[in-house]
């Protein structure tokens, strides 16, 4: 009788521990963040390997709010809302514009920042927005993003413009073939446009080329309303505090 009573408190301790261990795994459940790798100074990777980015620091903040995990996960930016709605991602927080294409696939946060389209050209050059528009000329566009779809729409379906569009597989890399003269200017986000100027790598923003301001938010599923919601309520939070100043400062978004 002995041994079996210990036998039935040893089985209950058993079924207590891995009801615990069981419990404790789905507390510990990671948001994984998708993100461009080199769209700074919202989102990359540094020199160690490790994620970094205005993005990041406030995904990071609201996440320890919530007393979520989130690990950030460098993508290839034309396949990230597949990657999302695939559930490879739970959620993409990288400079994303807002649309009303993406709408139809993914739903958005609140608006946290609001951005300028431009071209950047050689720091010595004299070209205007128009001139690197001219017939012949190479314009160098991340692909997958809105302004190349804008400027594919626009400029050169609709207006009938004839320069070269040129696809990188981000914004840095059309700066490089920019400085090595490869192509003329480089349209993007003002964000990486102003990263660059700062960092003095050589180039200048020559001006916009008439597409409309845009916002950033943070993308998810539409069936993850709970974890938009928490981030919504984060950002809001954030926003209104001086961490956000702070940020914005280290990070120079501004």
């Amino acid at each position: 009788m002995v041994r079996k009573a210990l036998w039935v408190v040893t089985l209950v301790f058993a079924l207590l521990f891995v009801g615990n261990v069981a419990s404790g795994f789905a507390q510990e459940k990671v948001i994984v963040n998708g993100i461009d790798a080199n769209f700074p100074p919202f989102a990359f990777v540094d020199k160690t390997g490790k994620p970094d980015g205005f993005d990041i620091a406030v995904v990071d903040v609201i996440a320890k709010e919530y007393g979520l995990k989130v690990e950030h996960k460098p993508m290839d930016w034309d396949g990230i809302i597949p990657s999302l709605n695939a559930k490879k991602i739970d959620m993409i927080a990288s400079g994303m514009s807002i649309t009303d294409a993406r709408k139809e696939q993914v739903n958005f946060s609140i608006p946290y920042w609001e951005i300028v389209q431009v071209m950047v050209a050689k720091a010595d050059s004299n070209v205007t927005p128009e001139e690197a528009m001219k017939d012949g000329k190479k314009i160098g566009v991340q692909r997958g993003t809105t302004e190349a779809k804008w400027i594919e729409d626009n400029l050169i379906k609709k207006e009938g413009k004839k320069f070269e569009l040129v696809y990188y597989d981000s914004a840095p890399l059309a700066i490089e073939d920019v400085i090595n003269g490869r192509i003329v200017a480089a349209a993007m986000d003002d964000a990486p446009a102003k990263d660059a100027v700062n960092k003095k790598k050589g180039v200048k923003i020559i001006g916009t080329f008439g597409m409309p301001d845009e916002k950033f938010g943070y993308a998810f599923r539409k069936e993850d309303t709970e974890l938009l919601n928490k981030f919504n309520e984060g950002l809001k939070k954030i926003m209104a505090s001086p961490t956000w100043t702070e940020l914005v400062k280290k990070y120079e978004v501004d």
